[in-house]
């Protein structure tokens, strides 16, 4: 069975990335969306990220256009709204599809390992996953869970 340590993306920049880079980090996956009534989470996580990235806090952005197409730009649109509007730091990855036939790997699993209340399904942007240093999932998040709402459950997971 796979493991989240032995998964792969690619970032922004074009580049592959191993999930095992993130070994003994705790890594919060975000599928994010840059027109979205969300979108203003990405403020509240970059402060999360600038926070606790010391204490071994990771947070990656997977872009994706599969709700409402509310990220239709390319690479440079998606970098534009996450560092200059947000002032983002944490990795943003290439925009991936979260749901269906070509959902990225990193989503069939977490997905599968920490399924919602509608299932193993995603049903909008901002959907997150809380994945423990060695790697296990931890604990799901809906779109409407605030980054401040997360912080307490963050904190404790950092402290294991």
């Amino acid at each position: 069975m796979t493991t989240f340590h032995q998964l792969t993306a690619t970032n922004l920049q074009g580049e592959p990335v191993s999930m095992a880079d993130y070994a003994g980090k705790l890594v919060l996956v975000v599928n994010t969306a840059s027109h979205c009534g969300f979108t203003p989470q990405y403020a509240g996580l970059e402060a999360l990220y600038k926070k606790y990235a010391a204490q071994g806090l990771v947070i990656l952005g997977f872009p994706c256009n599969q709700f409402g197409k509310q990220e239709p730009g390319g690479t440079d649109d998606i970098a534009q709204t996450c560092q200059i509007n947000y002032g983002v730091s944490f990795p943003i990855f290439e925009k991936v599809a979260v749901n269906g036939r070509a959902a990225h790997p990193v989503f069939r699993y977490l997905k599968n390992a920490l399924p919602g209340v509608f299932g193993r399904r995603i049903k909008w942007n901002f959907t997150k996953f809380l994945v423990g240093r060695d790697g296990k999932p931890i604990q799901r998040f809906a779109p409407i869970t605030t980054p401040e709402k997360m912080e307490s459950t963050i904190v404790a997971a950092l402290e294991r």
